[in-house]
């Protein structure tokens, strides 16, 4: 279960082995331990271009996912690539009143699955069928563990 982490961000300091062994696992929880992975943390600005450009909406999200294994050609072992914003994920753990870990290990989770073909934009369905598998995988996570270093969250 190869995860490869870009991170250019130097405003906040990422626990980046942590957060390796954590899609690691979830990767393994959704029955892709051999799939690679490849999983950027990026700001605002680098987040609002790929929306815009990928999806035409000209604002910044906090994850999106792009699936590998979706067009023609040989099959590969690379699942696709997950993005997360950190900034949008410390503004949502805060209106979620939630901790930035459990954010970043959410929106982890809804990018890899979305890599595997679930889509809540899809139909109310699909929604629900992927909100299930989302509380499944979190729940069988266990202890989230520290990702951000403490006190990189007040700086948004």
């Amino acid at each position: 279960m190869p995860v490869v982490i870009g991170m250019r961000l130097t405003r906040w300091r990422v626990r980046l082995g942590a957060l390796k062994r954590l899609a690691g696992h979830v990767l393994h929880a959704i029955g892709e331990s051999e799939a690679l992975l490849s999983l950027e943390i990026v700001g605002d600005d680098r987040m609002r271009r790929l929306n815009r450009t990928f999806r035409h909406r000209d604002k910044t999200t906090d994850v999106l996912a792009f699936a590998t294994r979706e067009g023609p050609g040989p099959p590969s072992a690379l699942l696709g690539d997950v993005v997360i914003s950190l900034p949008q994920a410390i503004r949502q753990a805060r209106r979620h009143q939630q901790g930035i870990d459990h954010e970043l290990v959410v929106l982890l989770i809804h990018g890899i699955l979305h890599l595997c073909g679930y889509d809540h934009e899809r139909s109310e369905p699909e929604a629900k069928r992927m909100a299930r598998r989302e509380r499944a995988v979190l729940r069988g996570i266990g202890p989230i563990p520290r990702l951000l270093v403490s006190g990189d969250s007040d700086r948004v």
